[in-house]
């Protein structure tokens, strides 16, 4: 088996970015109004490029059987030998989520009018966002983040795969019809996420499914939050709603240290069979 070191995650980009374009082009002819949680058709396709790239590129440099390890990782759970850190992983986005929702409220900011949380829609919702998180994450974190973090280090790796990350997100959120302003928030706190996700996956032995389920989490709990026809406090302001996912990880990287993310420096050196 190749070294994940051998990787190459520009080429990983490229190709996610060259089989999302015709999707994101065929996107701008669709009305995303009406549509699940306002996500057009051709988001949820686009989300198995990750997946698709990382398959190819494991398979050309290490055949059918890197394939089969990196798919594995999905449900690698028993590398979370700290169970502690199923704490951050499930109940951090709620977390944020709550205080937005506080920060709005002390402000003076409008809020929606009844309080009401559509809890019923969580048998739906995490089904669908846990199979997009592995789309997602199987590409980033199972494919790319380990020769990223070799040659850059934690931190610099979580930005320089967060950007890419964030521009990917560009053509939904232009066709939701956010404005320039929106867009540079939703950056800076879609690059804050992927530190956050570095930091549960270099705290977790390497753990893919910490990513993937802190990845549902964090989604799950965007339509959850409380709203109605006139606010949606997530979109109306993401000042707010970036700018504390994005002070949540300069904290983790203030305390964890930007070089690893990590205190124990015995988990550092956990072995990444990908």
């Amino acid at each position: 088996m190749m070294s994940t070191y051998t990787r190459s995650p520009l080429k990983f980009f490229l190709l996610v970015y060259t089989l999302s374009l015709p999707l994101w082009i065929i996107e701008t002819m669709i009305d995303v109004k009406g549509l699940p949680l306002d996500i057009p058709i051709t988001d949820i396709a686009a989300a198995f490029t990750p997946l698709i790239v990382a398959s190819i590129l494991v398979y050309k440099e290490e055949g059918r059987g890197g394939v089969k390890r990196l798919f594995q990782r999905v449900l690698d759970f028993p590398r979370i030998t700290k169970k502690l850190w199923y704490l951050p992983i499930i109940f951090l986005p709620f977390l944020l989520y709550l205080l937005i929702y506080l920060i709005i409220y002390f402000t003076g900011l409008p809020l929606p009018s009844t309080f009401h949380i559509p809890f019923q829609s969580i048998p739906f919702l995490f089904p669908l966002f846990f199979v997009g998180a592995i789309c997602e994450e199987i590409g980033y974190m199972g494919y790319a983040i380990e020769p990223m973090q070799e040659r850059f280090g934690a931190l610099a790796a979580s930005i320089l795969m967060g950007i890419p990350w964030a521009v990917w997100h560009y053509p939904s959120i232009i066709q939701q019809g956010h404005d320039l302003t929106w867009i540079a928030w939703a950056t800076l706190g879609t690059v804050a996420v992927r530190v956050l996700i570095v930091w549960i996956y270099n705290n977790t032995g390497k753990s893919l499914f910490a990513c993937i389920l802190f990845h549902t989490m964090l989604n799950v709990g965007r339509p959850l939050f409380p709203k109605d026809d006139l606010h949606n406090p997530l979109v109306d302001y993401p000042e707010i709603h970036y700018s504390v996912i994005a002070v949540t990880a300069v904290v983790v990287v203030f305390l964890w240290g930007a070089k690893t993310l990590v205190r124990n420096k015995h988990l550092q050196s956990t072995p990444n069979h990908g």
